[in-house]
């Protein structure tokens, strides 16, 4: 009898041996799976959209920090003629990305984005110091309805349907924090901005539907700080905000891009 027990326990103990080698390897390929599946939760692809008088090479700095840090990023270069336009270029950058995308607008690029976000590949908006319009509102109508008091941009007169600031101004209101040489390059290297594209209307807000973030820039004198707050609290946006000039995305590109990747891990300041 006692063989037969000492047997049955040698038995029971392979058993319970058995079972737990089973259950680590079970609970090890557990947390591989979560790893994973968290890991595959960030977005890799960032589209970057540039605004209105600049084109996309202002994002220079921001683009280095971001393939730096291993994201895909491609940057648009839209003509600035008109939002339909100006959606359909972006819309086949993004159609271009190989999975989900972080969509991110600085100034005329937050209309752009508002009405091209709603491609199902874009997961979230990043606004940078950005226009974030309302169903039929367009960056022209923002600018018209500018908070009381706020320093108004020195746009010239239209000529032949497109506008452009004042030179001599054109550093002191879009680029007041950034390298005099490099201000003073912008204001002589104005990108023509069309009458038509300042009038686009939205017809259907992304940040309805999608998450956003949105960086404030508080000395900004070309879209009034007030109004930024305003727009993104409409929009519920996560918010940060920078002591920068419009041109954050020059003298601020760390704050820029640490931003975008907060969206593009999902990231808000929520407590």
């Amino acid at each position: 009898m006692k063989h037969i027990a000492k047997a049955i326990d040698v038995r029971t103990r392979r058993i319970v041996y058995s079972v737990l080698a089973i259950m680590t390897m079970v609970f090890s390929m557990g947390k591989s799976l979560m790893a994973q599946t968290n890991s595959s939760t960030a977005v890799e692809n960032i589209v970057l959209v540039h605004g209105g008088l600049v084109d996309g090479s202002g994002w220079r700095d921001v683009y280095k920090i971001l393939k730096k840090d291993g994201y895909t990023v491609s940057i648009v270069q839209e003509p600035t003629i008109s939002l339909p336009d100006d959606v359909a270029v972006t819309k086949r950058v993004i159609d271009g990305q190989n999975g989900p995308v972080i969509l991110v607008g600085h100034s005329y690029g937050g209309v752009v984005i508002t009405e091209a976000g709603n491609d199902p590949k874009v997961t979230g908006l990043v606004y940078v110091t950005a226009f974030a319009p309302e169903k039929g509102e367009s960056a022209a109508s923002l600018i018209k309805s500018a908070p009381p008091g706020a320093p108004a941009p020195p746009i010239l007169p239209p000529q032949d349907g497109y506008i452009f600031l004042d030179k001599a101004q054109f550093p002191a209101f879009f680029a007041a924090d950034v390298n005099p040489d490099v201000a003073s390059f912008m204001a002589d290297s104005q990108v023509p901005w069309g009458v038509e594209a300042l009038g686009g209307a939205i017809t259907q807000p992304a940040w309805k539907t999608k998450p956003s973030w949105f960086l404030i820039t508080t000395e900004d004198k070309m879209i009034p700080p007030d109004a930024q707050r305003a727009m993104s609290k409409r929009a519920g946006s996560t918010v940060v905000e920078v002591k920068s000039s419009h041109s954050v995305f020059l003298s601020h590109p760390q704050a820029v891009a640490h931003i975008i990747e907060q969206a593009a891990n999902g990231k808000s300041n929520a407590k």
